[in-house]
């Protein structure tokens, strides 16, 4: 004799499929928190999703590549969601790093090498710097 709970209860690959979505959804969202470089959200959202994955792992049975290759054609839906995700993952890894080269780039042009160069920069307190200046050159403030 069955009972409802056994009734009711998903498959693990329905439970998968459900997880797979979520993490989808969840993919999508970070990449909407970099596009808008809010990095709270986004650092917010990394434990969850290592849970997610975790669960994800488990459910499926997979412990490396050959074990999701070892899975039955039944799983076939559940692995090509699975690459999407991973695709997604790969969208937002080259976003994030493209804004670390961009954050980069703004760095080393602030780093001014030329001592006789004019270019204006600010230092901790907000005051403006006129880059590294010799004995020979003058702020606004002595000018």
């Amino acid at each position: 004799m069955t009972t409802l709970a056994t009734e009711t209860q998903a498959s693990p690959l329905d439970q998968a499929n459900a997880l797979a979505q979520t993490l989808e959804d969840m993919l999508e969202q970070e990449f909407a928190h970099l596009k808008v470089q809010n990095l709270d959200a986004f650092e917010a959202s990394q434990a969850s999703k290592n849970e997610l994955l975790h669960q994800l792992a488990q459910l499926a049975g997979i412990h490396g590549p050959e074990s999701a290759d070892a899975l039955g054609p039944e799983w076939d839906g559940f692995k090509e969601q699975m690459a999407h995700c991973r695709d997604m993952h790969r969208r937002n890894e080259v976003l994030i790093v493209r804004k670390i080269d961009a954050i980069r780039g703004a760095l080393q042009s602030m780093q001014v090498q030329d001592p006789a160069s004019s270019v204006e920069i600010y230092d901790r307190l907000g005051k403006v710097s006129r880059g590294r200046r010799g004995a020979m050159g003058r702020g606004y403030a002595e000018a």
